[in-house]
């Protein structure tokens, strides 16, 4: 069954290119992988609040052909944080010729580490907390 809106915030959009098909005319499933591990690294990153590399790629499934000229729209979140690693959940949705039907097109399971400067694991700090307003509208 189709879902019927992404799970997660959207991260980024691009265009699909004539030069980015495979030999079926498709958008090459590699694009697609890499549009998905950049959005990833995105929210990786913040939650992380610095340097991150990618470790796995768990259950990656694509659903429905990427066509040129559908605008490749991904959503990602965080979907569990453990001491050095988190798993980020991401969604693959196309508007059909720019402007057409919304249809999801690969979901995917994306495993990253924090690192250091020299690369080596750390520990993904607590999450930041965002201040609720107080009575007059300020932080409390």
């Amino acid at each position: 069954m189709q879902d019927d809106a992404p799970r997660g915030e959207l991260t980024l959009r691009t265009l699909a290119m004539p030069a980015d098909v495979n030999v079926n005319g498709d958008i090459f499933g590699g694009w697609v992988l890499s549009q998905m591990d950049i959005a990833a690294g995105i929210v990786a990153g913040e939650r992380a609040q610095g340097r991150v590399a990618t470790v796995a790629i768990d259950a990656m499934k694509f659903i429905r052909p990427v066509h040129v000229g559908d605008v490749l729209c991904i959503y990602a979140s965080v979907d569990r944080v453990g001491t050095s690693s988190m798993g980020i959940w991401l969604e693959a949705w196309v508007l059909r010729d720019r402007y057409g039907t919304r249809e999801k097109v690969t979901e995917a399971n994306f495993t990253f580490v924090a690192i250091d400067d020299t690369g080596r694991p750390r520990t993904v700090p607590e999450a930041r907390r965002i201040a609720e307003p107080g009575p007059g509208g300020e932080p409390g």
